[in-house]
């Protein structure tokens, strides 16, 4: 059974790659992927973020693997306006790997932003960002075996004769963003952000360089543009506990995803930034064949100590909740932290 498990999941891979993106849970644990806008969009000086997602353990011997890590540098802007703007870049490592198959997604980016101040007290902000990437895609054909190399006994021994394309290419990526952040208070907040993903929609297809009856080169698997908005707030209750709702929308050619739910906060003490989060969310999903169903129920808890921020979040994959044990669900990890910090106000949300 796990080996036809392998075989379904090649043939997606090979055949369907338009519908592999970045997919985080925690998704405002990384931001530069979210949303190039919020790159350097918080109090402090520096930040570092890592996520690792861990999906469908019990139903492969080699689960899904997906890592990033992230670092951005923020940097005031000296000018004559009492606005107190500000620049950032950042740099972004991102890499899904399907162990069963060898098939993997590998991605540097660079992303800039700028935050201009809307008002005298600093307490809204305008951010303008960008991404430039370079991914690559590779699969090793070792790992797969075709009918025509079954030697008729014990194995897949033959060679195959099969027209294999090349394993392993590369293609430049585009990403951009806006966000709104206001903070009338400590501890109140209110965050509106739009990314539009892979501008230039590239070509994602192991064929290369096919040639129409014309004789004209085209693409032959472009990769969906995404496009996502994302609404978030920090609403205190009183002096110790938050609500922090999150909604995330993303359209991906005729793919649609809603992450929606809330986080809770409960501050630890009056002195420090020290908190305890928990949290849940669930995730419809549908496309232009199937109305919206719910995929996903996601579980969250976190900790904040002084900069550091460490999460950790379940996907209990909706199937699994009505089908006993199919182990279907997706695990996440995620530790941020922020050099130079400044726990007055903040400017990006988190988790």
């Amino acid at each position: 059974m796990k080996q036809f498990y392998i075989f379904i999941l090649a043939i997606f891979f090979l055949v369907d790659l338009s519908a592999q993106d970045k997919h985080f849970s925690q998704f405002y644990s990384s931001p530069l992927t979210l949303n190039p806008a919020l790159t350097g969009a918080y109090n402090g000086r520096y930040r570092f973020s890592t996520i690792y997602r861990d999906q469908w353990r019990r139903v492969i011997d080699s689960p899904f693997r997906t890592f990033a890590t992230e670092l951005d540098v923020r940097f005031k802007v000296k000018s004559n306006s009492q606005y107190k703007d500000a620049a950032a870049v950042g740099l972004v490592f991102f890499r899904d790997k399907v162990s069963g198959i060898d098939f993997g997604t590998q991605q540097i980016a660079i992303s800039g932003a700028y935050h201009k101040g809307l008002d005298y007290d600093n307490k809204q902000f305008l951010s303008i960002g960008f991404q430039g990437a370079l991914s690559q895609r590779n699969v090793n054909y070792e790992q797969l075996t075709f009918g025509d190399q079954f030697n008729g006994l014990n194995g897949y021994t033959f060679d195959t004769d099969e027209d294999l394309p090349i394993n392993n290419f590369s293609y430049g990526d585009i990403s951009v963003g806006i966000n709104y952040a206001f903070t009338p208070k400590a501890r109140r907040s209110f965050y509106a952000g739009f990314a539009m993903h892979h501008v230039t929609q590239p070509d994602v297809s192991f064929y290369r360089d096919e040639v129409d009856a014309d004789g004209e080169s085209f693409a032959v698997e472009k990769l969906y543009a995404r496009y996502s908005t994302q609404l978030s707030a920090e609403l205190p209750v009183n002096d110790v506990i938050s609500f922090l709702p999150r909604v995330l929308v993303a359209k991906q050619g005729p793919h649609l995803e809603i992450n929606a739910g809330t986080n809770v906060r409960f501050m630890l003490n009056d002195y420090s930034n020290n908190s305890f989060y928990i949290g849940g969310w669930i995730r419809p999903v549908g496309n232009e064949e199937n109305s919206l169903g719910i995929d996903a129920l996601v579980l969250m808890a976190g900790i904040q100590k002084g900069s550091f921020l460490f999460g950790m979040s379940y996907d209990a994959n909706f199937q699994d909740l009505t089908n006993y044990n199919q182990g279907q669900g997706a695990f996440e990890l995620s530790i941020s932290y922020f050099g130079d910090f400044e726990n007055d106000s903040v400017l990006c949300p988190r988790f």
